[in-house]
Formats: structure tokens, C-alpha cells, sequence
């Protein structure tokens, strides 16, 4: 069925089919929604007499048709913003606009030195960082095994320390033991 003149076929009464059957709509012009609503309010009218003029179906084809209102480009024409409510937008935000101009105007004195040799070659000096981060991360690894294996010597010569001290320590009591059974040595 063929809307309102505008060469575009409805489908099933849903949706819209370009003139060449391709089911693609081309967006030629703001008369595009115009033709949009057009099928709608046919859909609409046509869901009614089927719904019998049901409240919850005309509820969602009215929401459906202020959407399409919305997104009609033609729209925005009408609730455009008055030169004097725009001057006044720009007036309000003065200080922002003369901080970003002043921003803008040391970008542009620091420009030569954004185009200097030094900026152009920093690729170059990122893959030689990126190797040198590489090798400080194997460094890191080595030296942390080597903690743990420093750790581990401080660990077995502590205990080592600990016994021989015990041991020292029993040779000493036994040994003062001896002396004093012969005499040697005073009893304490």
C-alpha cells in the first residue's frame, strides 16, 4: 500500500520499504519524517479501528508519534535559541572562554618547542626505554632470587650458630663438672 503520495511502501503497516523493495530507507531531506509520520498516523489510524480505540494502544502510539515530532529535524527550527539568550550564554561564561583563549595562545607560543628534535625522536627513545624497562624487570627478578637465597645461607648459619653455641655451652657445663669432681677447681 502506497502512503500518503510518498512512493514509499508500508510493510504489513509497521514499517517503511524503499521504492526499489530494498527495505533500505535513504535519509534524502527533512521530508523523510514528515513521510514517517505520515505512515504512522495511517498505522495509527488503522490500529485504532483494529483495537478497537483501546486506551493502552492509543497511549503507546501517541508516545510513538511525539517521538517521531522529536527526532524530525524540522523540529529544532522551531525551538531554536533567540540571539539574546545565545549572547547571554557567551556572556556568562566569559572567564572560561579567556582562560582557554590564554591556554590556547601559550600552546601557541610553546609550539616550537613541541616541533623540536627532542619531541620528534621520543618514539626512537621509547623503544630504547621499553628494552631498558625489560632489562630493569630481569634485574629485579635476579636480585629478588638472590634474596631469597641470601636468606636462606643467613638462615642455616644462624642455625648452625645456635647449635654450636649449645654445643659450646655443654662441653663448658661438662667440662666444670670435671674440675670440680677432681678439685681442680672450686665449687661455685
Amino acid at each position: 500500500m502506497e502512503i500518503a503520495g510518498s512512493g514509499m511502501m508500508g510493510i504489513d503497516g509497521c514499517g517503511m520499504m524503499g521504492v526499489d523493495g530494498s527495505g533500505m530507507m535513504g535519509m534524502e531531506g527533512s521530508g523523510m519524517m514528515g513521510v514517517m509520520a505520515e505512515g504512522f498516523a495511517l498505522h495509527k489510524a488503522r490500529s485504532k479501528s483494529v483495537f478497537c480505540e483501546s486506551d493502552h494502544v492509543y497511549r503507546r502510539c501517541v508516545a510513538v508519534e511525539d517521538l517521531l515530532k522529536y527526532l524530525d529535524p524540522q523540529f529544532t527550527d522551531h525551538i531554536t535559541v533567540p540571539d539574546a539568550m545565545k549572547l547571554e550564554f557567551i556572556l556568562a561564561e566569559e572567564d572560561f572562554l579567556l582562560t582557554q583563549a590564554a591556554l590556547l595562545e601559550q600552546v601557541s607560543t610553546l609550539q616550537p618547542l613541541l616541533d623540536s628534535n627532542y619531541i620528534r625522536d621520543v618514539p626512537e627513545h621509547a623503544t630504547k626505554l621499553q628494552r631498558l624497562s625489560q632489562i630493569h624487570i630481569k634485574e629485579q627478578d635476579q636480585t629478588e632470587a638472590q634474596s631469597l637465597e641470601v636468606k636462606k645461607l643467613f638462615e642455616e648459619y644462624n642455625k648452625m650458630m645456635f647449635l654450636l653455641s649449645k654445643q659450646f655451652t655443654q662441653w663448658d657445663e661438662t667440662l666444670r663438672n670435671l674440675e670440680e669432681a677432681k678439685g681442680i677447681r672450686p665449687v661455685e
